[in-house]
């Protein structure tokens, strides 16, 4: 069997799936722009790079962004055209939907199952936009949207079905096109994201810190920025920091923008913000970007561990976290809400309300051993609805029955 995977940016959701493909004998591909890792016995094929949007004087409004995506799409089927002139046509084809990348893959190679990664639909209501009161769409940004899923619909309307990590994900597209979409998400290594009470982590300056000495608060994102709550958080752990004189801040991730507008006047949210907040500057650490390895320390050793955003796609970093017993205190929103049961498996919190935000952080740093349950039962969710081995024979069976090898896929999977 091959099997051929399209993502701009690497593998992205689908690494853990494709090196699981390639240990079992099939022949993988990945259609791709960058790549951000290399998986043994996979092949890299990489498309040209388009330009970003670029608007015309006699293109219609809010078209830029439609004809990147268009441009994309060429050059994958492009890629995928000359792969079968070669006699290298894939058994079935898996790739992420959203920049325009599976918009003409049936045209090229129309008897080839294809299966759409579906992680975000984009509305003007019931999501991210919106969600903050002074956000409120105008025409102008429900016409945008609307043509931004554009290379979603048309690559919805050709293919055999499609995979949203999350149930609310898929809640978002149009219900012709939902009942096509699976709910499977790409699963969690519990195996490797472990709880670990040995776990200690050396900082720059010769610090080694472990759980509990000093009592550690943690926040992750890809960028410190307002969709994942980084002003609520810092705030928050401001207050904190007066309260619980001896608690350790740790801030990681980029000082970019992975969603949303940079703020008033341009350079980074965490400078901005930082600006207005009077913090103990030693107490907060802010190392960026950082290797995965140490990521799951900071996760085993955490007092509390805050994980915010708007309605938007679930990070991996919070069911890692999960994975590794910590207390996370989130947000009272989706997808967090699927996943956490506040008092059960961690501790939600309304988005804007910092100050409940700190009270739960408080009571968390001062009562770390009336929430070890919390910190179990995060664990066993994590287990229980995201082992990634489980998650894998979920996309074997539905990759099994596009393909019409329902059988062999089960087999392999038992087997695995």
């Amino acid at each position: 069997m091959h099997v051929a995977f399209v993502h701009r940016r690497g593998f992205g959701q689908f690494a853990a799936l494709a090196a699981h493909l390639a240990q079992s004998g099939n022949e993988v591909t990945l259609v791709t722009e960058t790549v951000d890792q290399r998986i043994p016995s996979v092949r890299v094929v990489r498309h040209r790079a388009e330009p970003g949007p670029r608007a015309h004087p006699q293109m219609a409004r809010h078209l830029a962004i439609p004809d990147h995506h268009a441009r994309i799409g060429h050059r994958v089927a492009e890629t995928f055209d000359a792969m079968a002139h070669q006699g290298q046509a894939p058994d079935i084809i898996l790739g992420h939907i959203g920049w325009g990348s599976m918009m003409f893959v049936k045209d090229v190679l129309p008897r080839v199952p294809a299966l759409g990664y579906c992680e975000f639909y984009y509305r003007a209501e019931g999501a991210d936009v919106g969600f903050a009161p002074e956000d409120q769409p105008d025409t102008e940004t429900r016409k945008r949207l609307r043509l931004r899923n554009i290379a979603q619909l048309l690559s919805l309307e050709a293919m055999d079905g499609g995979i949203s990590p999350t149930s609310w994900q898929r809640s978002l597209y149009p219900d012709d096109v939902r009942s096509h979409i699976a709910v499977c998400h790409e699963g969690i290594d519990t195996r490797r994201f472990r709880p670990d009470p040995s776990a200690s982590l050396k900082l720059p300056d010769g610090r080694v810190l472990k759980a509990g000495d000093p009592p550690i608060v943690t926040f992750v994102a890809r960028d410190l920025e307002p969709y994942r709550g980084f002003p609520q958080a810092l705030e928050a752990a401001a207050k904190v920091a007066r309260r619980h004189t001896d608690a350790l801040f740790v801030f990681v991730g980029g000082d970019g923008v992975s969603y949303g507008a940079p703020p008033p006047g341009g350079g980074s949210w965490k400078e901005h913000l930082l600006a207005s907040l009077e913090i103990p500057r030693e107490r907060f650490l802010f190392p960026g970007v950082v290797p995965h390895s140490v990521l799951r320390q900071l996760y085993q050793i955490s007092s509390a561990h805050l994980y915010l955003t708007y309605p938007f796609v679930l990070s991996w970093s919070v069911l890692e976290a999960m994975a590794c017993g910590a207390l996370v205190v989130g947000s009272d929103t989706a997808p967090v809400q699927e996943v956490i049961r506040s008092g059960r498996n961690g501790l939600l919190v309304p988005f804007f309300d910092t100050d409940a935000l700190t009270n739960t952080i408080v009571d968390v740093l001062q009562h770390p051993a009336d929430f070890r349950e919390l910190r179990a039962a995060a664990r066993r969710t994590v287990e229980q609805r995201f082992h990634q081995e489980d998650c894998l024979a979920r996309q074997m069976a539905l990759i099994g029955k596009v393909t019409g090898q329902s059988e062999i896929y089960r087999r392999e999977t038992q087997s695995a």
